[in-house]
C-alpha cells in the first residue's frame, strides 16, 4: 500500500493542497508537498510516476500523462435512465425493496452511487488511505449538485479494511439486506485460464491498478464472501461472465449477462 506519495500544486492552491495532506497524513500516508509552476497536461507526460496533485477541482491521482478523480457527476446521464430499475444490479440486489446494503469493494463508488439512486441506504467500505480520501472529497462535491444530494445522503462511507468491518458487524450480531462484492482482480475462468483484460482499459482503471496493486486474498474475494454470509440476508458478487466462483461456492442464482454475471447467495437464517 502507498504510505509515501508526492503531491503536486501551483501556488494558487496551495492551502487547499495542505488540508489534503493534512489528511492524508492523519490516514497514514506521507505526502511530499511540491509548489510547481503550472500544472498541465506536460507537466503530468514528463512526470509519470503515480502521485497525487491539486487544483480547482480538488484532488486528483495521476500518473502516466494522466489524471483521475471519482467522478459522480459525470454518472448522472446514466441515472437517469428510464430503463435503470430493470439494469441486473437492480434485480440481484433487490433494489427495488430499498435496502441496507454494504458495498465491501469500494472501487470508484460508482455502483454504490447507483444503487443510492434506486433507493438503497449504502454503506461505502473503503480500507486504502488515498482511494477514500479521493471518494470522500467526490462525495462532498456531489453534496452541492441539485440532482445528486439527495443520492449522495444515502451513502456512508467508512475508513475500514473490509474483512476487519465485516468481522466487526458479526460480532454485534448486525444484520443488513444486502452485501455487494464486485472483486477488482478476478484470477481465472471456469477453464483455469487467466481472464485477459481489456486492451483499452479506461483511464480511471489504469491508474486504479497503479494505486491497488494485485495482491492478497482480500482484493480476490474469497475471503469476504464467507464473512460477507454472516451478516447479510443475501451477497451479491459481480464477476466476468466466465469467471470461478468466489471461495468455490456455486451460488443460489445468477443473472447473466453479454459480459458479466451477478451471483447471490441467500442466507435464509438471517431472514425475519
Amino acid at each position: 500500500m502507498v504510505s509515501d506519495i508526492r503531491l503536486f500544486v501551483e501556488q494558487e492552491f496551495q492551502q487547499k493542497a495542505q488540508q489534503y495532506s493534512a489528511v492524508l497524513s492523519s490516514r497514514g500516508v506521507k505526502v511530499n508537498l511540491e509548489i510547481i509552476e503550472k500544472l498541465n497536461a506536460r507537466f503530468l507526460r514528463f512526470h509519470p510516476e503515480l502521485a497525487l496533485c491539486v487544483d480547482e477541482s480538488g484532488l486528483w491521482l495521476c500518473a502516466n500523462g494522466m489524471k483521475m478523480q471519482p467522478d459522480w457527476k459525470a454518472e448522472v446521464p446514466r441515472l437517469k435512465r428510464s430503463s435503470l430499475k430493470s439494469e441486473m444490479i437492480a434485480r440481484a440486489c433487490n433494489l427495488g425493496e430499498k435496502p441496507s446494503l454494504i458495498d465491501a469493494t469500494a472501487g470508484l463508488g460508482h455502483d454504490s452511487l447507483l444503487m443510492a439512486h434506486l433507493g438503497a441506504n449504502v454503506t461505502l467500505v473503503e480500507r486504502h488511505p488515498i482511494l477514500f480520501t479521493l471518494l470522500e472529497d467526490t462525495k462532498s462535491n456531489a453534496e452541492s449538485d441539485p440532482f445528486l444530494s439527495s443520492v449522495v445522503a444515502r451513502i456512508d462511507l467508512v475508513f475500514s479494511d473490509s474483512a476487519d468491518y465485516l468481522i466487526y458487524q458479526a460480532e454485534k450480531n448486525a444484520v443488513v439486506d444486502v452485501v455487494y462484492l464486485d472483486p477488482m482482480f478476478p484470477q481465472r475462468d471456469q477453464n483455469q485460464q487467466a481472464i485477459k483484460k481489456q486492451a483499452q482499459v479506461k483511464k480511471q482503471m489504469q491508474l486504479l491498478h497503479m494505486l491497488l496493486p494485485e495482491d492478497g486474498e482480500m482484493d480476490l474475494g474469497d475471503n469476504l464472501l464467507i464473512l460477507a454470509q454472516k451478516v447479510a440476508k443475501r451477497v451479491v458478487v459481480k464477476r466476468p461472465r466466465l469467471a470461478v466462483y468466489l471461495a468455490d461456492q456455486e451460488p443460489n442464482h445468477q443473472w447473466q449477462g453479454d459480459a458479466c454475471r451477478f451471483d447471490a447467495y441467500f442466507q435464509h437464517h438471517l431472514v425475519e
